[in-house]
């Protein structure tokens, strides 16, 4: 069993909450413009295991660093992690293919600043966009997602509201 922090969007926005909120987790997941190596590099020292994938306004040290898509398992669970990815129903034609032909059993991304959290009865498989964390955007809110992967299923999904947006 192991708990997951997934973030995306934090546009090189760091917030001390992170810390908090990350500290009792195995893995944290990023889905997505980072923003800033700084920020990369400081999720990454929170936990044992730190896994993220670029966004489109990430620059080349990050593009480097982490791939446009990423697979992997956690538990006996197949995550498919990609910044722009759409929700269901509505797939960005750059990952459709994938999430028909092998579905997950959980499609992370991020990009449209939209906390989403669905069940995707078409392919089966859970998806989540944890909405955006950083101080860019259209959101109103800014969260994260916190969820505990056991085998194959996954349990105790949290959503952690980070407060309103600033009005600058």
């Amino acid at each position: 069993m192991k708990r997951i922090g997934i973030i995306s969007d934090t546009h090189g926005y760091w917030d001390e909450r992170f810390a908090e909120h990350f500290s009792l987790c195995d893995e944290i997941w990023h889905a997505g413009d980072i923003g800033s190596m700084e920020v990369a590099e400081r999720l990454s020292e929170l936990v044992p295991i730190f896994r993220a994938v670029h966004g489109n306004i990430d620059g080349g040290d990050i593009r480097r660093m982490f791939p446009e898509v990423l697979r992997f398992r956690c538990e006996e669970a197949d995550i498919l992690l990609k910044h722009i990815g759409g929700y269901p129903g509505h797939y960005d034609r750059s990952v459709f293919l994938s999430l028909r032909l092998r579905p997950p059993h959980l499609f992370v991304c991020g990009h449209s600043h939209i906390l989403r959290v669905m069940y995707d009865k078409s392919y089966q498989f859970l998806h989540i966009n944890p909405g955006a964390a950083g101080l860019y955007g259209c959101q109103r809110v800014r969260t994260l997602v916190l969820l505990t992967v056991d085998g194959h299923e996954f349990k105790d999904c949290q959503v952690v509201e980070l407060g309103n947006m600033p009005h600058f």
